[in-house]
């Protein structure tokens, strides 16, 4: 692991969940018969979701790649319970179908009991099903942008059936982009929660990291939090520090975004630069919290003392941001 000097002028690139090649076409959404046309289109490419787990098979150089359909029989069609549409890229539209099925803990790949309705497709072997946070950053930025699209349509789908004002069962419109009210005829938009995700320094050029009560030992990460109402970002930076490590933090740098829809999150990344550094953790949020030197980060990772963040989440592209370069030898230390 080479250290180089952090450069506060340039924010992050290419964070795993927010690459896509995918034009939206927001345009095309109004179009009632979207799905069907898309559908009937041979060259349409099908994205299938099953409680969060996408269809994986080997591309090159044995990086994933997503097993997408290229058409859903008449009896998978009547039988999703949600489709949408995510988009257009060089002429192919994509379409994503979505089962509920058994949640998929990080790190955990299943042969899920698929569907009655799935059980005729006939996926090919070497085929596996897998979730985001393990290959989110293997996958090429199509494919990237869009399971990490369907992903997030599918999670608000599945919590907002009915109406927030009336309580009645809505409808999905827009291609699957809205849910309308057929009482009261509110529209209902998908929902994005921002949360603050942030890396703390002092004078002496230490990260500060936290372990969640609920974490294994060893396991250290970022402090992160969602914005309250009425709450800047920088503010919610501030009281997130101070209520789960004690530090009062100064001033506060953006580094980055990236959507996290586990279930509705967009993670807003900061550097924050600590006016204090007596540790104070609340033993709610955070079980501990320490300070280290980079000399004494690259140590602890060596040894195995220390697991980061996979580099799928911004919490692992902030830290390196920090130590000044990759993790090689952290690996996909823990998800």
């Amino acid at each position: 692991m080479n250290a180089r000097a952090y450069r506060g002028d340039v924010t992050l690139e290419r964070l795993a969940l927010s690459r896509s090649a995918v034009d939206r076409a927001a345009h095309r959404r109004a179009d009632p018969e979207l799905l069907e046309t898309a559908l009937a289109d041979p060259s349409t490419r099908v994205l299938v979701l099953v409680g969060g787990a996408t269809a994986v098979a080997p591309g090159d150089a044995g990086a994933p790649r997503l097993q997408l359909l290229s058409s859903l029989p008449r009896g998978v069609v009547v039988e999703a319970p949600l489709l949408f549409f995510l988009g257009e890229h060089e002429g192919v539209s994509y379409v994503a179908a979505a089962w509920p099925g058994p949640g998929l803990a990080p790190g955990q790949s299943l042969e899920l009991e698929l569907p009655t309705a799935l059980a005729g497709l006939g996926l090919p072997d070497g085929v596996r099903w897998a979730g985001l946070r393990d290959v989110g950053s293997l996958l090429d930025d199509a494919d990237a942008g869009v399971v990490t699209t369907g992903i997030a349509l599918a999670n608000w789908h599945t919590t907002h059936p009915r109406c927030a004002r009336c309580g009645a069962a809505t409808d999905v419109t827009q291609a699957g982009w809205t849910r309308t009210c057929p009482e009261c005829r509110t529209e209902h938009f998908p929902r994005t929660d921002p949360a603050v995700i942030m890396t703390v320094t002092d004078a002496d050029g230490r990260v500060l990291l936290g372990r969640q009560a609920t974490w294994p030992e060893r396991r250290f990460s970022t402090l992160a939090g969602f914005v309250e109402p009425g709450e800047s970002l920088e503010a919610a930076v501030r009281r997130e520090v101070l209520e789960e490590s004690g530090i009062v933090v100064g001033d506060v740098e953006y580094r980055g975004s990236q959507p996290w829809p586990f279930p509705a999150s967009i993670m807003l990344g900061f550097r924050a630069h600590a006016e204090t550094t007596e540790l104070h953790p609340d033993g709610v949020e955070l079980a501990e919290a320490k300070w280290w030197s980079r000399e004494e980060f690259a140590a602890d990772i060596a040894s195995g003392a220390l697991l980061v963040p996979p580099s799928v989440s911004i919490a692992r592209r902030l830290i390196e941001d920090w130590y000044g370069g990759p993790l090689e030898r952290a690996g996909e230390a823990w998800r």
